[in-house]
Protein backbone atom coordinates (compact mmCIF):
# COMPACT_ATOMS: atom_id res chain seq x y z
CA UNK A 1 0.00 0.00 0.00
CA UNK A 2 1.34 3.44 -0.90
CA UNK A 3 2.10 5.76 1.94
CA UNK A 4 -0.38 8.60 2.34
CA UNK A 5 1.13 11.74 3.89
CA UNK A 6 -0.79 12.95 6.91
CA UNK A 7 -2.38 16.24 7.87
CA UNK A 8 -1.45 16.92 11.50
CA UNK A 9 -3.39 19.70 13.22
CA UNK A 10 -2.09 21.29 16.40
CA UNK A 11 -4.26 23.77 18.26
CA UNK A 12 -4.05 25.52 21.59
CA UNK A 13 -3.61 28.88 23.31
CA UNK A 14 -0.51 31.07 23.25
CA UNK A 15 2.47 29.72 25.15
CA UNK A 16 1.29 26.11 25.18
CA UNK A 17 4.20 25.01 23.03
CA UNK A 18 2.44 24.67 19.67
CA UNK A 19 5.13 26.33 17.61
CA UNK A 20 8.14 24.52 19.05
CA UNK A 21 6.38 21.16 19.03
CA UNK A 22 5.08 21.68 15.48
CA UNK A 23 8.51 22.64 14.15
CA UNK A 24 10.22 19.68 15.80
CA UNK A 25 7.51 17.25 14.77
CA UNK A 26 7.63 18.45 11.16
CA UNK A 27 11.41 18.08 11.14
CA UNK A 28 11.24 14.53 12.51
CA UNK A 29 8.62 13.50 9.94
CA UNK A 30 10.18 15.49 7.08
CA UNK A 31 6.85 17.33 6.76
CA UNK A 32 6.17 20.99 6.06
CA UNK A 33 5.39 23.23 9.04
CA UNK A 34 2.76 25.97 8.65
CA UNK A 35 2.23 28.58 11.37
CA UNK A 36 -1.26 29.94 10.73
CA UNK A 37 -1.06 32.39 13.62
CA UNK A 38 1.84 34.06 11.83
CA UNK A 39 -0.41 34.52 8.81
CA UNK A 40 -2.82 36.65 10.85
CA UNK A 41 0.11 38.56 12.33
CA UNK A 42 1.44 39.20 8.84
CA UNK A 43 -1.90 40.55 7.62
CA UNK A 44 -2.12 42.81 10.67
CA UNK A 45 1.45 44.06 10.10
CA UNK A 46 0.74 44.81 6.43
CA UNK A 47 -2.53 46.55 7.28
CA UNK A 48 -0.72 48.81 9.75
CA UNK A 49 1.98 49.51 7.17
CA UNK A 50 -0.72 50.56 4.72
CA UNK A 51 -2.43 52.74 7.31
CA UNK A 52 -5.66 50.75 7.22
CA UNK A 53 -8.27 50.86 9.94
CA UNK A 54 -8.03 47.40 11.50
CA UNK A 55 -11.77 47.45 12.10
CA UNK A 56 -12.47 47.92 8.38
CA UNK A 57 -13.16 44.28 7.59
CA UNK A 58 -13.68 44.83 3.88
CA UNK A 59 -10.36 46.66 3.48
CA UNK A 60 -8.37 44.20 5.59
CA UNK A 61 -9.84 41.14 3.86
CA UNK A 62 -9.15 42.71 0.46
CA UNK A 63 -5.55 43.31 1.54
CA UNK A 64 -5.26 39.70 2.77
CA UNK A 65 -6.41 38.41 -0.59
CA UNK A 66 -4.05 40.68 -2.52
CA UNK A 67 -0.74 39.92 -0.82
CA UNK A 68 1.62 37.00 -1.30
CA UNK A 69 2.02 35.39 2.09
CA UNK A 70 4.45 32.66 3.13
CA UNK A 71 4.47 31.28 6.68
CA UNK A 72 6.25 27.98 6.19
CA UNK A 73 9.50 26.68 7.61
CA UNK A 74 9.76 29.12 10.50
CA UNK A 75 10.07 32.29 8.43
CA UNK A 76 7.27 34.70 7.53
CA UNK A 77 7.30 36.82 4.40
CA UNK A 78 4.84 39.23 2.79
CA UNK A 79 5.34 39.95 -0.90
CA UNK A 80 8.83 38.50 -0.64
CA UNK A 81 9.88 40.60 2.37
CA UNK A 82 10.93 38.69 5.49
CA UNK A 83 9.00 40.09 8.46
CA UNK A 84 9.65 37.25 10.90
CA UNK A 85 10.93 39.56 13.64
CA UNK A 86 8.63 42.49 12.93
CA UNK A 87 5.48 40.49 13.67
CA UNK A 88 6.62 39.32 17.14
CA UNK A 89 5.85 42.45 19.15
CA UNK A 90 3.13 43.39 21.66
CA UNK A 91 1.63 45.81 19.13
CA UNK A 92 1.28 43.09 16.52
CA UNK A 93 -0.04 40.68 19.17
CA UNK A 94 -2.92 43.07 19.77
CA UNK A 95 -3.42 43.90 16.10
CA UNK A 96 -3.48 40.25 15.08
CA UNK A 97 -6.15 39.48 17.67
CA UNK A 98 -8.36 42.22 16.17
CA UNK A 99 -7.80 41.01 12.62
CA UNK A 100 -8.39 37.37 13.54
CA UNK A 101 -11.90 38.16 14.80
CA UNK A 102 -13.08 39.20 11.34
CA UNK A 103 -14.95 36.44 9.43
CA UNK A 104 -14.02 37.76 5.98
CA UNK A 105 -10.33 37.85 6.84
CA UNK A 106 -10.51 34.35 8.29
CA UNK A 107 -12.28 33.12 5.15
CA UNK A 108 -9.39 34.36 2.98
CA UNK A 109 -6.69 32.80 5.15
CA UNK A 110 -8.54 29.55 5.76
CA UNK A 111 -8.79 29.11 1.99
CA UNK A 112 -5.02 29.57 1.71
CA UNK A 113 -4.37 27.22 4.63
CA UNK A 114 -6.47 24.47 3.10
CA UNK A 115 -4.53 24.78 -0.16
CA UNK A 116 -1.24 24.54 1.74
CA UNK A 117 -2.32 21.36 3.49
CA UNK A 118 -4.36 19.75 0.73
CA UNK A 119 -1.73 17.20 -0.22
CA UNK A 120 -0.87 16.20 3.32
CA UNK A 121 2.67 15.95 4.61
CA UNK A 122 2.06 18.98 6.81
CA UNK A 123 2.05 19.93 10.47
CA UNK A 124 -0.23 22.95 10.76
CA UNK A 125 -0.58 24.88 14.00
CA UNK A 126 -3.09 27.47 15.07
CA UNK A 127 -6.31 27.86 17.00
CA UNK A 128 -8.90 26.43 14.61
CA UNK A 129 -7.00 23.86 12.54
CA UNK A 130 -8.71 20.74 13.89
CA UNK A 131 -12.11 22.40 14.27
CA UNK A 132 -12.43 24.49 11.08
CA UNK A 133 -9.49 24.40 8.67
CA UNK A 134 -9.05 20.60 8.64
CA UNK A 135 -11.91 19.04 10.62
CA UNK A 136 -10.97 15.70 9.03
CA UNK A 137 -7.26 15.95 9.85
CA UNK A 138 -5.57 12.59 10.35
CA UNK A 139 -4.11 13.67 13.69
CA UNK A 140 -5.56 16.34 15.96
CA UNK A 141 -3.74 17.64 19.00
CA UNK A 142 -4.72 20.30 21.48
CA UNK A 143 -1.80 21.50 23.59
CA UNK A 144 -2.32 23.43 26.79
CA UNK A 145 -0.39 24.36 29.93
CA UNK A 146 -1.02 26.22 33.14
CA UNK A 147 -1.33 30.02 32.78
CA UNK A 148 1.80 30.48 34.89
CA UNK A 149 3.88 28.12 32.76
CA UNK A 150 2.63 29.63 29.52
CA UNK A 151 3.59 33.12 30.71
CA UNK A 152 7.01 31.90 31.86
CA UNK A 153 7.70 30.29 28.50
CA UNK A 154 6.61 33.34 26.56
CA UNK A 155 8.76 35.60 28.74
CA UNK A 156 11.84 33.49 27.96
CA UNK A 157 11.14 33.05 24.25
CA UNK A 158 13.26 35.55 22.24
CA UNK A 159 11.01 35.16 19.20
CA UNK A 160 8.07 36.55 21.18
CA UNK A 161 9.73 39.19 23.36
CA UNK A 162 10.83 41.70 20.74
CA UNK A 163 9.85 45.14 21.96
CA UNK A 164 8.92 43.97 25.44
CA UNK A 165 12.23 44.70 27.12
CA UNK A 166 12.33 43.12 30.56
CA UNK A 167 8.61 42.60 30.75
CA UNK A 168 7.49 40.93 33.97
CA UNK A 169 5.96 37.49 33.72
CA UNK A 170 2.81 38.89 35.33
CA UNK A 171 2.48 41.46 32.54
CA UNK A 172 2.80 38.75 29.93
CA UNK A 173 0.32 36.56 31.82
CA UNK A 174 -2.21 39.40 31.72
CA UNK A 175 -1.66 39.84 27.99
CA UNK A 176 -2.09 36.11 27.37
CA UNK A 177 -5.29 36.06 29.41
CA UNK A 178 -6.70 38.92 27.33
CA UNK A 179 -5.75 37.15 24.09
CA UNK A 180 -7.30 33.90 25.29
CA UNK A 181 -10.54 35.70 26.07
CA UNK A 182 -10.64 37.22 22.58
CA UNK A 183 -9.84 33.92 20.90
CA UNK A 184 -12.43 31.91 22.82
CA UNK A 185 -15.27 34.40 22.46
CA UNK A 186 -14.93 35.48 18.84
CA UNK A 187 -17.79 34.54 16.55
CA UNK A 188 -15.60 33.26 13.72
CA UNK A 189 -13.65 30.08 14.44
CA UNK A 190 -13.23 30.45 18.20
CA UNK A 191 -10.47 28.62 20.02
CA UNK A 192 -11.93 25.27 21.09
CA UNK A 193 -10.96 21.64 21.57
CA UNK A 194 -12.13 19.45 18.70
CA UNK A 195 -14.22 16.54 20.03
CA UNK A 196 -11.79 14.00 18.57
CA UNK A 197 -8.58 15.86 19.45
CA UNK A 198 -6.03 14.43 21.84
CA UNK A 199 -5.54 16.99 24.59
CA UNK A 200 -2.12 17.21 26.20
CA UNK A 201 -1.13 19.27 29.22
CA UNK A 202 2.50 20.20 28.59
CA UNK A 203 3.07 22.06 31.85
CA UNK A 204 5.49 19.46 33.22
CA UNK A 205 6.72 18.18 29.85
CA UNK A 206 9.73 19.09 27.77
CA UNK A 207 9.40 19.64 24.03
CA UNK A 208 11.20 16.36 23.37
CA UNK A 209 8.80 14.48 25.64
CA UNK A 210 5.78 15.92 23.84
CA UNK A 211 7.23 15.17 20.40
CA UNK A 212 8.17 11.61 21.33
CA UNK A 213 4.72 10.93 22.74
CA UNK A 214 3.07 12.27 19.59
CA UNK A 215 5.38 10.24 17.35
CA UNK A 216 4.53 7.06 19.26
CA UNK A 217 0.85 7.80 18.91
CA UNK A 218 1.19 8.41 15.16
CA UNK A 219 3.26 5.25 14.71
CA UNK A 220 0.62 3.22 16.54
CA UNK A 221 -2.29 4.57 14.52
CA UNK A 222 -0.87 5.65 11.18
CA UNK A 223 2.20 3.49 10.57
CA UNK A 224 1.25 2.90 6.93
CA UNK A 225 1.47 6.62 6.27
CA UNK A 226 4.97 7.08 7.70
Amino acid sequence: MNKRPLVIAIDGPSGAGKGTVARNLASRLNYRHVDTGAMYRAVAWKALQEGLDLEDEEAVSRLARGITLDAQGGAVAVDGIDISREIRTPAIDAAAARVARQPKVRAVLIEQQRKLGAGGGVVMEGRDIGTVVFPNADVKLYLDASPEERARRRAHDPSHTAGRGAAAVTDIANALEARDRLDRTRTASPLAVAPDAIKMDTTQMSVDEVVERVLRMIEANHSRSL
